[in-house]
């Protein structure tokens, strides 16, 4: 649904994981050998990841201004993938997963951590369109789009809002 550029950095993993279901449609991409493969995945994983993928939408439903149910279930989720701090020879600080690295919560947590240290964790957001829920990087200078696409979503939203007045 969305035209622009992936997000930023890490925060591209949580995009791509979000958007492999299509919530208007009910395609989902982690139904398919190939889907699974991007993300390291096999079919038992499955039942996890979806919860995941769920409770990182509610949260880029909450960056967008909705209190969604289910985002406290995504801290229920990171407490299984703690982090580690770490310093390297040149004394560059980092953050690593405890257990796993290779684990895609395990990674999904550093890359939380990493994100909302550079304050880039926020603007990822969902489309406040109920049939679309696409998640997206907002790139606007004030932080406040509201959906993944204005030329489809947005348009659509305001016809709606037109309509409704017409009526």
């Amino acid at each position: 649904m969305n035209e622009r550029a992936p997000a930023p950095g890490g925060l591209a993993l949580i995009e791509a994981l979000v958007n492999t279901l299509d919530v208007e449609t009910g395609a989902d991409t982690l139904d398919t050998p190939e889907g699974r493969a991007a993300f390291t995945l096999t079919e038992r994983d499955l039942p996890g990841i979806r919860t995941l993928r769920e409770a990182l939408r509610a949260a880029c439903l909450a960056h967008a201004g909705h209190a969604p149910p289910g985002v406290s279930s995504l801290n229920r989720l990171l407490a299984e993938a703690p982090l580690l701090v770490t310093v390297d020879t040149a004394g560059a600080v980092a953050l690593r997963p405890a257990r796993d690295p290779d684990a895609l919560l395990s990674r999904v947590a550093a890359v939380i951590a990493d994100a909302a240290a550079d304050g880039t964790w926020a603007r990822l957001k969902a489309c406040e369109a109920e049939d679309c829920r696409w998640v997206y990087y907002d790139r606007s200078p004030a932080g406040r789009r509201r959906w993944c696409s204005m030329s489809v979503c947005g348009a659509r939203n305001k016809m709606r809002t037109y309509r409704a007045k017409r009526a």
